[in-house]
């Protein structure tokens, strides 16, 4: 398998086995995760400083009210799910949960790019027909 690498600021195709190009796919999936984690951090407080605070402090747990409103949420959330066709739901949680683009979901599925944004915005459309 082909892949494209950035060295010295050039670009370069090398040739490498599938099992390390599936290893660097996972590894951009980690690095856009880690991205998005970090900004989450809104306050410019770095990871280890919110460890760092929150040490000495009991671990969370939550309240059965909390416990019954997670609950609640995720029924609904699988119930909008239920309202939706088999490949709809399939591309939505590869997208949503797996953080897989649009054009790898399109590669696993043997579809195109634009049919796959049309399955996930159907979903996120149920979903907002439902929550307003």
């Amino acid at each position: 398998m082909e892949i494209t690498i950035k060295i010295n600021g050039r670009f370069v195709s090398v040739e490498v086995s599938a099992e390390v190009a599936d290893y660097l796919e996972q590894a951009k999936r980690n690095n856009r995760k880690l991205y998005r984690e970090r900004q989450r951090y809104w306050d410019g407080r770095e990871c280890d400083e919110y460890i760092i605070a929150t040490e000495g402090r009991l671990p969370y747990c939550a309240t059965p009210e909390e416990l019954v409103c997670q609950r609640e949420t995720l029924d609904e959330i699988l119930a909008v799910l239920a309202l939706c066709t088999d490949t709809q739901r399939e591309r939505f949680l590869l997208h949503a949960l797996y953080d897989f683009s649009y054009a790898e979901i399109a590669e696993m599925c043997g579809c195109t790019k634009s049919a796959v944004g049309k399955s996930i915005n159907a979903v996120k459309n149920i979903f907002w027909k439902l929550w307003k």
